[in-house]
């Protein structure tokens, strides 16, 4: 049975993606199918390097399959639309706010300054009032118009175009997870890249172990119907791959294979 395998959220961590990169090439040579899980874009400092590695790897015909997350999908609205609120973030916190990380996106683009938003109440959607960089002062319409001249349109017609869930035999994989009892055809786009709460806290068989990220765990884990592949890269933490044989699985290291059961 030929290994599949996964990397969960990115981040912006170029530096991280190459070596896990390097980890899977040794454990499964050049051609390894590979599934990344979404998120490759904010909070860390080269979500454009990350991108750029991706395209490159599906031009290169690489056995890669690449998932849509919610970050990815609010770098694009910001891009496209000037949208950066997501009903989904409850606080309101926008997109740029440095928790949401979208500011270190535009500055892997060159675009960088310091964002100045509104007294924020928690809850309402906070507001942009302007951002300083080496220009001094930038309103926010001009700092939308300056990104959306320097995001290449190829980096978010990728983003765009990429699916929501990608199923093996024995793995269904998703970037955020799955609502119960509701069928993979009928599933909300917003709970595949957003969910957490009725998810994590179900014990539902899904028919095939889930494998996911989105919810920052301090290194992945196996919860039995699911693994959580997102150790917190976005946050400094490693990024680590996993290889599945069936719906067995092993985290990769620099000492080779170590299995990750169910807790």
């Amino acid at each position: 049975m030929r290994p599949t395998y996964a990397i969960g959220d990115i981040h912006g961590q170029k530096a991280m993606l190459d070596r896990a990169l390097a980890l899977i090439a040794d454990d499964g040579g050049a051609d390894a199918q590979i599934v990344f899980l979404g998120d490759y874009t904010d909070r860390g400092p080269d979500s454009r390097g990350v991108i750029e590695t991706l395209i490159a790897g599906r031009d290169a015909g690489r056995n890669w399959v690449f998932i849509r997350g919610n970050h990815d999908r609010m770098f694009s609205r910001y891009i496209r639309q000037g949208t950066l609120h997501d009903p989904r973030v409850k606080s309101g916190l926008s997109w740029l706010n440095q928790r949401l990380g979208g500011a270190d996106t535009l500055g892997s683009y060159g675009v960088a300054g310091d964002m100045h938003f509104d007294r924020h109440v928690d809850g309402t959607p906070e507001q942009l009032i302007y951002c300083t960089g080496d220009d001094g002062r930038v309103h926010p319409d001009a700092l939308h118009h300056s990104a959306r001249g320097v995001v290449p349109a190829a980096h978010l017609d990728f983003l765009d175009a990429l699916p929501l869930w990608h199923r093996t035999d024995d793995l269904l994989f998703v970037h955020a997870g799955l609502r119960p009892g509701i069928a993979l055809a009928d599933q909300a786009e917003d709970d595949l890249i957003w969910i957490r709460d009725g998810f994590l806290d179900s014990d539902h068989d899904f028919g095939h172990l889930v494998v996911h990220g989105h919810t920052a765990l301090d290194q992945p884990q196996h919860f039995g119907n699911r693994v959580d592949l997102d150790g917190g890269a976005g946050y400094g933490r490693p990024l680590i791959p996993a290889v599945f044989q069936g719906r067995d699985c092993w985290l990769l290291t620099d000492a080779g294979r170590v299995p990750l059961n169910p807790a």
